[in-house]
């Protein structure tokens, strides 16, 4: 029987060390691109991929979190009846729809590390990944619902990819794959951060994934990689060596939400979108 994507883990339980001080008593996830906090986009996308069920892995200091997706009673009770109400139309919206749990990544071990931390919200199920300061736009189908229909299709782990310039391969996950329909690549090898010369591609995977459940016991096996990281690049190759992986290249662009250039980009970008 063909399983379907429900639940959508959200790893936000690292420092934002690159919008310091900004970042220092607030999570990274919660900086606003105009009204709305940058994880309220990723689980607005999440949800119009059919995920009802939000897995939110958290650390020190990301209280903020849990309290943007709850009632506040007294801000609640200051707004009633008047035209400000409407501000929290969207997030009450969500609230009804969707369910959220919450556990701890206690060190900060990688990416891999955090997925595997939140092995105990996601279960034995099929799973979407959403990095929330990766910020995705698309004028049709939200970047997740484009992979859950290929989820639908191939029942295998995904990973969306871009193309970047060969001088920035060495910030992401790089892939190298055959591709088997248009924009859709059978991965073939994956290495996190390469420089130039070692990369087999210019194209990078970015903050979304769809993850079979298999992946907990690669990635408890996984070794620390670069930076005594655990890796989610380095699970995904074992996967891949059995033709367990596919990458997308997605429709929509992508906004890197955790440098400052990017996140003035889609600042200015759905600001223009807003005014038209």
């Amino acid at each position: 029987m063909k399983k379907i994507i429900t639940k959508c883990l959200f790893p936000a339980a690292g420092y934002g060390t690159r919008f310091l001080p900004a970042t220092k008593a607030m999570p990274k996830e919660m900086l606003p691109v105009l009204n709305k906090p940058l994880i309220q986009y990723g689980v607005e996308e999440a949800l119009d991929a059919g995920c009802h069920c939000m897995a939110i892995v958290t650390g020190r200091g990301k209280r903020a979190i849990e309290d943007h997706f709850d009632i506040s009673y007294e801000l609640e009770h200051q707004i009633q009846g008047t035209d400000k109400e409407a501000y929290l139309k969207d997030v009450r919206s969500i609230m009804e729809s969707c369910t959220f749990s919450y556990t701890r990544q206690k060190e900060m071990l990688g990416l891999g590390h955090a997925i595997l931390t939140g092995e105990t919200l996601v279960g034995n199920e099929p799973f979407a990944v959403i990095l929330a300061d990766d910020l995705c736009v698309s004028e049709q189908d939200g970047v997740l619902a484009q992979m859950v229909g290929l989820y639908k299709k191939y029942q295998k782990s995904i990973v969306a990819i871009q193309e970047v310039a060969m001088s920035e391969v060495d910030k992401y996950g790089v892939i190298s794959g055959r591709e088997i329909e248009e924009g859709i690549y059978e991965v073939d090898f994956m290495v996190e951060k390469p420089s130039m010369n070692e990369a087999p591609s210019n194209l990078a995977v970015i903050g979304r994934y769809i993850l079979t459940p298999d992946i907990f016991d690669i990635l408890r096996e996984t070794k620390p990689g670069k930076k005594g990281e655990i890796q989610i690049t380095d699970a995904l190759l074992k996967q891949a060596q059995n033709k367990g992986v596919l990458a997308y290249k997605f429709k929509g662009k992508r906004y890197d939400c955790g440098s400052i250039d990017g996140f003035i980009q889609a600042t200015n970008a759905l600001y223009n979108k807003l005014k038209d």
